[in-house]
């Protein structure tokens, strides 16, 4: 762990580089950070995308971004994996993908995981499986106040997803529906005599998918364990990486990690001689 944290401090660390000198965040701003530890490149997609480079970009193994997006912003991101588009942003996913272009400008396909965010004063957050799984995905909120827990799925559901529910490429499981896709059933999709709480509840396929992430939606009315709140806080989003993995932000010309050790520290002193000794392996986009 100790290593982790320590990868993960330089990491955010080197963000600042790209970062104009002497730019404060307007706190009615959110910094999201995103973190790709999974082994193979990935190209998120958010919608609406305006704070966010358009909407989608590639992001390769052990890289990272950072963006701001304003309270009132309400959207969702996820993660496209196998993906190949040209030159000018034509292409197809074999999975999350937003039609054939590289800058989605609507939700993913079935089956992708989902963080979900409406910003205000209070912030409301999540990550779904409601419409399946493709890769393992972290919300973590850090220099928040309230509630603030972790939310995400970093199980991966795709060596054990019931064989009806799997979706293959090249013989292997890249993705795993839910039973409402696949199924199409009121029970399923709480819908028609199961549209409200009290009827729809749990079936064998969302407690599989409880049980492997037990901070994400499983169901449409999984709600009590699933949806989170914060105030003022900055979100890290992690593809493929655990929930206990120590993440940073950078704010304001310091730096926050949601560990108990770790408080925000000023951009000085070995800081510099980190960001000095290390190439630098992050794409950084910030609207301000």
């Amino acid at each position: 762990m100790a290593s982790d944290h320590h990868s993960m401090l330089v990491l955010v660390v080197l963000t600042i580089i790209l970062v104009p000198s002497g730019v404060i965040v307007s706190e009615s701003a959110r910094i999201f950070t995103m973190i790709n530890d999974c082994k193979e490149t990935i190209w998120p997609g958010i919608t609406p995308g305006e704070n966010f480079n358009g909407g989608g970009f590639a992001l390769k193994t052990g890289q990272s971004i950072v963006f701001t997006a304003p309270v009132g912003w309400s959207g969702r991101i996820w993660g496209r994996t196998g993906c190949n588009f040209d030159k000018n942003g034509n292409g197809t996913c074999e999975t999350g993908r937003c039609g054939t272009s590289l800058k989605c400008t609507g939700s993913g396909e079935t089956p992708a995981t989902l963080a979900e965010f409406t910003l205000s004063t209070l912030d409301f957050y999540d990550v779904s499986l409601v419409d399946g799984f493709n890769i393992p995905l972290v919300v973590s909120p850090i220099n928040g106040r309230g509630n603030c827990s972790i939310a995400g799925c970093d199980g991966d559901l795709r060596p054990t997803c019931p064989t009806e529910l799997a979706v293959k490429a090249n013989g292997k499981t890249v993705a795993c529906r839910s039973a409402c896709d696949v199924f199409n059933t009121d029970e399923y999709c709480c819908r028609g005599v199961y549209g409200n709480s009290a009827v729809c509840q749990a079936t064998y396929y969302s407690k599989k998918f409880k049980a492997a992430c037990p901070a994400a939606y499983s169901y449409a009315y999984d709600d009590p364990t699933s949806i989170f709140t914060c105030t003022g806080t900055d979100y890290v989003i992690t593809f493929c990486s655990s929930r206990n993995k120590p993440v940073c932000t950078y704010h304001n010309n310091k730096l926050y990690c949601n560990t108990k050790s770790e408080g925000p520290k000023p951009l000085i002193g070995k800081w510099w001689s980190l960001m000095l000794g290390w190439p630098l392996l992050i794409n950084l986009g910030i609207n301000l």
